[in-house]
């Protein structure tokens, strides 16, 4: 029986390593979910409570105005980006006005 020598840690190859930067751009997460997050703009109040818990971080705030059917403006929308929504349901629980839907994903 012939013992293997164990590497050291210096020996040991490179692994984990990100070579090539801002590549989580073109690595779409999103097909995780079996869930996934609905904002209804109506109800949304903008305290941006999703945003923060977001670990993606796949809630986006965006540069629209929005009016509501009872006449409230809002300067700017929130939205789910599901390219790298993962599902798992932060936003959700944490919306006080509970303005996200809990939605079955659809494939």
């Amino acid at each position: 029986m012939t013992q293997e020598k164990l590497l050291g840690w210096k020996e040991l190859p490179l692994g984990g390593a990100i070579l090539e930067p801002g590549n989580s751009e073109t690595r779409y997460t999103g097909d995780w979910r079996t869930f996934k997050p609905v904002i209804e703009q109506d109800k949304c109040t903008r305290c941006l409570r999703c945003w923060i818990v977001c670990p993606e971080p796949a809630i986006y705030i965006i540069d629209q105005p929005y009016t509501t059917k009872s006449g409230r403006q809002f300067k700017f929308s929130v939205e789910v980006n599901y390219n790298y929504c993962k599902g798992c349901g932060m936003c959700v629980e944490e919306c006080e006005p509970k303005a996200i839907d809990w939605v079955e994903e659809e494939k």
